[in-house]
């Protein structure tokens, strides 16, 4: 039984609000996005206030410490207390938000128009098999 001074990983990465869904939380946790005190670990494995953890989420990245535990998913104004993020970490994270804006306006794409019809569709096997 665990400790009750501790929860699992993906469920407190849930209640935190890093992701929408346990799934998702311990997904990222096996895929490597997530490390805690500097380690791979499980989605199961059992975390403490004091806790260093690394979080990298769609090319951002945080590093926080726990502050506070909780199994259930509350607002987020309540979530941003369960944590606290190194100021380094906050800076160079808004950078990151600020050029990938830049990025969008200076290079917008609004995808196709349409999709392509029959006689489209059939130009670009022909185009595709010249090649």
């Amino acid at each position: 039984m665990a400790d009750p001074g501790s929860i699992r990983l993906d469920k407190w990465l849930w209640a935190a609000r890093f992701y929408k869904t346990r799934k998702l939380a311990g997904d990222a946790i096996a895929g490597g996005k997530v490390h805690v005190n500097e380690q791979r670990v499980k989605p199961s494995k059992e975390i403490k206030p004091g806790t260093h953890l690394s979080i990298t989420k769609d090319s951002l990245s945080w590093e926080i410490t726990v502050l506070a535990l909780t199994g259930q998913r509350r607002p987020a104004s309540e979530a941003a207390l369960l944590y606290e993020e190194e100021e380094e970490s906050r800076v160079k994270r808004q950078q990151q938000i600020i050029e990938q804006r830049e990025l969008r306006e200076l290079f917008p794409y609004h995808g196709p128009d349409h999709k392509p019809n029959k006689r489209e569709r059939r130009l670009i096997h022909r185009f595709k098999k010249q090649e």
